[in-house]
């Protein structure tokens, strides 16, 4: 008597092929960046839609590509930070200070652009420095401290620059190589920045995915005491990325100081909460513990379309902080319920069977 093939079957009956679909959608849906991703194609798809061929075009791709790529080279390393159970409020002074810097030292003293450039980023690296060994010792907030540091560090930018130059902005002629690797165009539209982002993609993603710093900086931010039992130095872990933040910072400040010629020592501020914005919107859990690479940037990008976006379609641009501020508590209310729902996905145990 032949023998019928039937289909494996888990418990209750439930096909075998089900069961995996389920936990194939489980294993999605608890990406960091899951929510990230529908956000960005679907924000993509309503100003490709509402704005036009305008916005769809070169010329419009350029007009959000570009300051995404500057806001992302910062908050991809807030990104890390945030995931470490970190913030970094000062990363708008240390963009104005060290466009500052490189504007006095190569555009009004004379020296050289790649002194004035090594310069502006050691000064990154210091802030950073002092930000992480302040907030690993005081055990202060870093909140509170990297707050402090951004109105301190603008004040003494602001104080030294009209001290030394008499005025706050600085003009600077950058070298022909200068220009080339840091502020020049790709067609005439795309800010050669777009190179350092994905650059920046490339080394922060393995980092914190490949690299044993990465589980590093995971552990410090899901549980800070356990991670310090097991041996992880977690203040070493966060020094180290709040140095990394600043050193973004320094990098974008280096980029749009060599673009405009000049430098301004109000630049920046709009990075601080930008840059978190769009870390929280690509999946980072504000408590830490959480995040990806890849959601990061496209929080990023979901940012950058909504603020250039509203001007391609005809609406009143004030309307743009209104649809911020919805798409971050959105973004937050997603990353939330896409976790709740990926735990109840998990294949469901057996009971214990009695005799």
């Amino acid at each position: 008597m032949a023998v019928q093939a039937t289909r494996p079957t888990s418990e209750k009956g439930v096909s075998a092929p089900r069961v995996n679909q389920r936990q194939s959608l489980s294993s999605i849906m608890r990406r960091p960046e899951a929510g990230a991703l529908i956000a960005t194609v679907s924000i993509y798809i309503f100003f490709a839609v509402f704005a036009g061929g305008a916005f769809t075009a070169t010329k419009g791709t350029a007009t959000w590509l570009n300051p995404a790529a500057e806001l992302g080279i910062i908050a991809l390393p807030v990104g890390l930070l945030m995931i470490a159970g970190e913030l970094d409020l000062s990363v708008g002074s240390v963009l104005a200070a060290s466009s500052m810097t490189l504007a006095i030292v190569s555009g009004y003293w004379g020296n050289p652009i790649i002194v004035g450039i090594l310069i502006a980023l050691g000064l990154g690296l210091v802030v950073g420095f002092i930000n992480g060994l302040i907030v690993t010792r005081s055990k202060v907030p870093s909140f509170v401290v990297t707050l402090a540091t951004n109105f301190a560090l603008s004040g003494l930018a602001l104080w030294l620059t009209r001290a030394l130059t008499g005025s706050t902005s600085v003009e600077i002629a950058p070298e022909s190589w200068a220009k080339t690797v840091f502020g020049s165009y790709v067609n005439g539209d795309f800010e050669v920045a777009i190179f350092w982002w994905i650059g920046v993609i490339v080394v922060v993603g393995w980092i914190l995915h490949v690299s044993r710093f990465g589980n590093w900086i995971f552990a410090v931010g899901g549980d800070l005491q356990s991670a310090r039992a097991t041996g992880i130095p977690t203040d070493r872990v966060k020094i180290g990325l709040f140095m990394a933040s600043a050193f973004g910072a320094s990098l974008v400040g280096i980029i749009q100081t060599i673009i405009y010629n000049s430098a301004q020592v109000a630049n920046g501020q709009a990075f601080v909460f930008n840059s978190i914005i769009a870390v929280v919107i690509g999946g980072v859990l504000l408590t830490g513990g959480y995040g990806s690479v890849v959601g990061v940037m496209l929080g990023t990008l979901t940012f950058a379309i909504v603020g250039q976006g509203i001007y391609y379609t005809g609406w009143n641009p004030d309307l743009a902080n209104l649809f911020l501020g919805v798409l971050l508590l959105i973004a937050v209310m997603m990353n939330n319920t896409f976790r709740r729902m990926a735990l109840s996905y998990g294949p469901r145990k057996k009971k214990a069977s009695t005799s």
